[in-house]
């Protein structure tokens, strides 16, 4: 149906328009510094909070008010709609590839354990929370990757759309993209120079772009959605309770 198609662009939207507006308006009130700008010394160091500017990463971006209730409403919209969009996607294979159900049901998993790790990380301003805002933030950028994974494994085995054969390379280049970058997010991000953890922003904005683009691709799958495939997947969940029932 092709009104499920603005499931995906509105994901990505959200997330693109979301963050970034965030990155503005911190930019904006001198909170963090500029992506473009490598060789400030007006960084923040250990406990200096004033007359200086946090490296431009997007937990950065979303410490100071007022810009702190933007970033917290976006990643509260961008988990919700990502955590639908991930069982929205598991009931069209449950539909068309039954026998693929555990490949699903595992991509499912990670899926919402990502979406709970950015709820968290959304609400847990780490300027103040900074243990809960960064364990989240690491759960879901770990989890994300493992889904990337598994649903680019899906596209190879799972003809939903007619159209994987275009699909699929580019899935597999952007899970590598977004594993490789990841690694190196997480290496440069637990450095102390500022060239580093100027480079680590960089790639924590890669990070999301890449996300972006990998679930806009999804467009083509939710052309061919349609509701009653949730339908489909909540009657098959009711009719599996009296089997477990009766074998327990």
């Amino acid at each position: 149906m092709v009104l499920w198609t603005i499931f995906p662009v509105s994901l990505s939207l959200v997330s693109f328009l979301g963050t970034w507006s965030v990155y503005g308006l911190a930019f904006a009130n001198r909170h963090v510094c500029s992506l473009s700008d490598w060789g400030t010394n007006n960084y923040c160091k250990e406990n200096q909070t004033t007359e200086c500017c946090l490296v431009p990463t997007i937990s950065s971006s979303g410490i100071g008010a007022p810009e702190n209730s933007l970033f917290t409403a976006t990643i509260n919209a961008g988990s919700f709609l990502f955590l639908l969009f991930c069982i929205f996607h598991h009931a069209h294979v449950m539909e068309k590839h039954a026998c693929h159900s555990m490949l699903s049901r595992s991509a499912l998993v990670f899926g919402v354990v990502a979406a709970l790790g950015a709820f968290a990380a959304g609400n847990c301003n780490p300027g103040y929370l900074a243990l809960l805002h960064y364990l989240g933030a690491a759960l879901s950028f770990l989890c994300i990757c493992f889904y990337t994974v598994l649903l680019t494994a899906l596209t190879g085995k799972c003809v939903l759309t007619g159209y994987e054969k275009f699909l699929y390379p580019f899935r597999i280049a952007s899970t590598v993209v977004q594993t490789l970058v990841t690694i190196c997010y997480t290496i440069l991000f637990a450095q102390e120079e500022y060239y580093y953890l100027h480079l680590s922003a960089i790639f924590e904005w890669m990070l999301s772009a890449n996300l972006e683009l990998f679930e806009l691709s999804f467009m083509v799958e939710f052309w061919f959605f349609s509701s009653f495939m949730l339908s489909n997947l909540l009657s098959r969940r009711e009719e599996e309770k009296p089997l477990m029932l009766t074998m327990s």
